[in-house]
């Protein structure tokens, strides 16, 4: 709960510095700045790193299986 808190006013103050990235790096760098500063801000999501490990672990598994394959076949 105390997490909404700091984040909301986190993104509070990112949203007041949103003219001074548009005046400082021009209107498409600005954009992009604030839309990153926004998400560092919100912290990152849970779901997107167990699906980042489970398609590591299915990759290194799939590459492990054609090692031995390779291996054993000569």
């Amino acid at each position: 709960m105390a997490e909404e808190i700091e984040a909301s006013s986190e993104l509070s103050k990112i949203a007041k510095l949103n003219g001074d990235f548009r005046r400082n790096y021009g209107a498409l760098l600005g954009a992009f700045l604030y839309l990153r500063s926004i998400s560092a801000a919100r912290g990152r999501s849970w779901v997107w790193g167990g699906l980042l490990a489970a398609g590591v672990a299915a990759g290194v598994t799939w590459l492990q299986k054609q090692l031995l394959l390779w291996l054993f076949s000569t």
